[in-house]
């Protein structure tokens, strides 16, 4: 868990029965640059009204629901959708890395889903294809949660799998998105690890 402006960070760990499913669409729509810098444009906007009730407000992140609620009729609606997925989604990953420490692997799913449904109806960063693999996924055994993920209009879904499902969830969800986009999918199974780390290498001594 990163915080973008101190820098400080944490390591969330994954339960063991629990396994990360990288789907890929195999899509990717042309719209992806111009509208992430339109839907940065409109959060920026959204701030620099906030800050004349609210001064004290640097970025959405200083904003509460209840704030945005109360001052919404500062905003345009789509301005208004923009910050409330923003503002939502931050108060969804600290809820999730509560459920994570809790062990609580039922509120994962809710979080996840709402999650998605933000990116797709506030945002409006996905597409039919990633809506549809997000449906199919959700309907199958196992499935903790899915959604969208990247920089949308195409790409990728991340989906918490229960770890005795994962095989059967690649299988059948590949099927049913091939039998009706006619693309095949990439799909992959991430495991939690250390990442990327300094190794140090021992110096070669001539042989005598």
């Amino acid at each position: 868990m990163l915080d973008c402006r101190s820098l400080e960070h944490k390591f969330v760990r994954l339960p063991a029965d629990l396994q990360l499913v990288i789907c890929n669409t195999m899509v990717r729509h042309e719209l992806a640059s111009g509208e992430y810098n339109a839907r940065r444009a409109e959060c920026e906007e959204g701030v620099r009204i906030l800050r004349i009730v609210l001064p004290e407000v640097r970025a959405l992140r200083d904003v509460t629901l209840s704030q945005l609620e109360d001052h919404r009729r500062n905003l345009s609606p789509k301005v208004f959708a923009r910050c409330h997925h923003v503002i939502s989604e931050n108060a969804r990953v600290k809820s999730v890395v509560e459920a994570f420490h809790r062990g609580d692997n039922k509120a994962l799913g809710p979080l996840l889903q709402n999650s998605h449904r933000s990116l797709r109806d506030d945002f409006e960063v996905s597409c039919k294809e990633l809506d549809l693999m997000v449906e199919i996924a959700t309907a199958q055994p196992g499935l903790i949660g899915a959604r969208m993920t990247g920089g949308g209009f195409g790409g990728c879904t991340i989906n918490l799998v229960e770890s005795a499902a994962v095989s059967d969830f690649r299988r059948k969800v590949a099927a049913e998105y091939s039998s009706t986009t006619g693309l095949t999918p990439e799909i992959y199974v991430s495991p939690a690890s250390e990442g990327v780390q300094q190794i140090a290498l021992a110096e070669n001594k001539p042989a005598m």
